[in-house]
């Protein structure tokens, strides 16, 4: 999927607020309801993965890959624990 380049500043803005934090219960179905929740009601949903849930960049790219697509979106933007992701509608 072809991102427009101002999802993509949005995604990059730092001002964008973290509205889910992913704790030491990992991913789970609460998570990717959640997210699929707020993305209905906005174009992008920021989320961050406490330490030591996914420990290295590989790790952290498969999960976030997994939230993905388990939620039916499109990773925008992600650096270290925080991921952008985005409902492409």
């Amino acid at each position: 999927m072809n991102i427009p380049n101002a999802i993509k500043r949005n995604a990059m803005d730092s001002s964008l607020e973290i509205t889910i934090r992913v704790g030491k219960l990992g991913i789970n179905d609460s998570v990717i309801d959640e997210l699929k929740q707020q993305l209905k009601k906005r174009k992008l949903v920021k989320i961050k993965v406490n330490q030591g849930i996914a420990n290295g960049a590989s790790e952290r790219k498969e999960l976030f890959s997994l939230i993905s697509s388990s939620s039916e979106s499109t990773l925008v933007f992600q650096r270290g624990n925080i991921a952008v992701f985005w409902s492409g509608m």
